[in-house]
């Protein structure tokens, strides 16, 4: 794969990218695809390793040693098409995905590992600017119908193979927009929104029906995002369709039952980002929670957390901070110990370059605040011993705090979705389907299935992808007592 010698050769390249000053100026996307000579290199780097196992440290199983060597030969047409043949939004996780493929890399036992991630981010790009992307209708149409709760990543990735092999697919999303948390979670400078509308295209040419601001049951918890404007029932689904699948996203945030958690200037993180993504889109939000010269302090350390920082500072925030409640990590694993698993150790986003002070190993203790509003958060510091969080002794300390922003991860998908359905559920809360045997993805109820964030809880885009996909061939399977899709 690639040039025999390459890995000894070439040393990875990282995307370049636009100085960290220069990019909180705007919300466009700042890091910048290889080029032709660029990628060539990255491609030949691929080692001729016997057991690729990348393949397996990815969760739709690309065929990565494979588009790595058609790119260091030149050959892109086929290497499209090699990556499409897993991945159905190759777009997304090119610039969204944190690549456990690149763990699992043989390379990177001793080395840097290949930069796949950079690799399918040029495959895409090229494909997309010389049009090879393009809408693959079906030649057959099978009568069946099928309705898709959700568009996000995993309810996309469902109704893109069921199309494709003759289904009448309509998709319901109870925003104003297709594309679920990837269009009103992830800010735009991350991914534009672009690629999610020209996919959109592709799918409504290829037959999908796309319904927005559809809400599928109803009594939607105050402290998610909503625009919809019109319901449908459960009941009314399985009556119009011959199979259900709900692939919404995990949005029941995890709150922080500290006192003062009532005053005003302290919200979660999605009553935050998805406004802003709005704003960039042209519409008009009416009292937009802003950052502009706040003093803001971000609880959570992981993607969400980052995207917060990103975001206030971009607002043009007076300070940002970011605490963590485990310790800080480690700059470098330990590879022998790990590998191709994914790491735990220290990551600094392309947020954090542009400006946040870090914290790790801090417990909020309460917020407190003048006239119903937050001035000040007192928190401590905490040592985990056993696995168990113990506070250290007269470690108290207190922060400024204009606006707090809760962003420790989301515990499940909406309840009231489900339970509108009447699926069992997990003990985490998700939509109960096993992934293994007869009837993978199917729930209790007739003709429904889970798929993504809704079945396993809160994921990467590439997982909410591979379970769209699979999900899709069990329905096909279903529906036609055989499918041609690929699991």
């Amino acid at each position: 794969m690639g040039k025999v010698t390459g890995f000894m050769e070439y040393q990875r390249l990282q995307e370049a990218s636009e100085a960290p000053q220069l990019r909180k100026k705007h919300y466009k996307e700042f890091l910048l695809h290889l080029d032709d000579a660029q990628a060539k290199i990255q491609g030949a780097r691929c080692m001729d390793c016997g057991i690729p196992f990348c393949n397996n440290g990815c969760p739709v199983n690309n065929i990565i040693p494979d588009w790595n060597d058609l790119v260091y030969t030149g050959n892109y047409q086929l290497a499209l098409d090699t990556l499409h043949s897993t991945n159905n939004f190759p777009e997304f996780t090119g610039r969204i995905c944190p690549a456990p493929c690149e763990s699992a890399c043989t390379l990177g036992i001793n080395d840097d590992p290949v930069g796949i991630k950079s690799i399918e981010h040029f495959i895409i790009d090229k494909g997309w600017e010389n049009g090879w992307v393009k809408p693959q209708p079906a030649l057959i149409k099978t009568g069946k119908k099928v309705a898709v709760v959700g568009s996000g990543p995993a309810g996309l990735a469902a109704a893109q193979q069921l199309a494709r092999v003759g289904h009448d697919v309509t998709v319901f999303e109870k925003n104003d927009r297709a594309g679920g948390l990837l269009r009103y979670g992830i800010p735009d400078f991350k991914m534009e929104k672009s690629h999610i509308d020209r996919r959109i295209e592709q799918m409504e040419a290829e037959g999908v029906v796309f319904r927005t601001s559809v809400l599928v049951g109803k009594d939607f918890p105050e402290n998610v995002t909503n625009w919809s404007k019109e319901t449908i029932s459960p009941e009314q689904l399985q009556k119009d369709f011959d199979a259900v699948i709900i692939a919404g996203g995990a949005e029941q945030p995890r709150d922080l039952p500290v006192p003062g958690r009532e005053l005003k200037g302290v919200h979660f993180a999605m009553d935050f980002l998805p406004l802003q993504n709005k704003v960039n889109a042209g519409d008009k939000v009416k009292d937009q929670l802003l950052a502009t010269g706040k003093n803001v302090i971000v609880i959570g350390g992981g993607d969400t957390g980052s995207d917060c920082v990103g975001t206030s500072n971009r607002h043009g925030a007076k300070s940002v901070a970011q605490f963590e409640l485990l310790p800080q990590p480690p700059e470098q694993e330990n590879k022998p110990m790990v590998w191709p698993y994914w790491p735990t150790k220290l990551r600094t986003s392309s947020s954090h370059e542009e400006g946040c002070d870090r914290d790790w190993a801090v417990a909020t203790k309460r917020l407190e605040g003048k006239n119903g509003k937050v001035d000040k958060l007192i928190a401590v510091r905490v040592e985990w011993k056993d696995g168990k969080m113990q506070e250290v002794p007269n470690s108290e300390f207190e922060m400024k705090a204009d606006l707090v922003l809760l962003a420790m991860g989301f515990v499940s998908p909406v309840q009231q979705v489900l339970d509108a359905f009447g699926v069992d559920k997990d003990a985490r809360g998700n939509a109960k389907a096993t992934t293994d045997g007869a009837g993978c993805y199917k729930t209790n109820v007739d003709k429904v299935y889970a798929a993504g964030d809704m079945r396993r809880g809160q994921s990467l885009v590439v997982w909410a992808i591979r379970e769209g996909r699979q999900c899709a061939r069990e329905v096909d399977a279903a529906l036609m007592g055989d499918s041609v899709l690929p699991r």
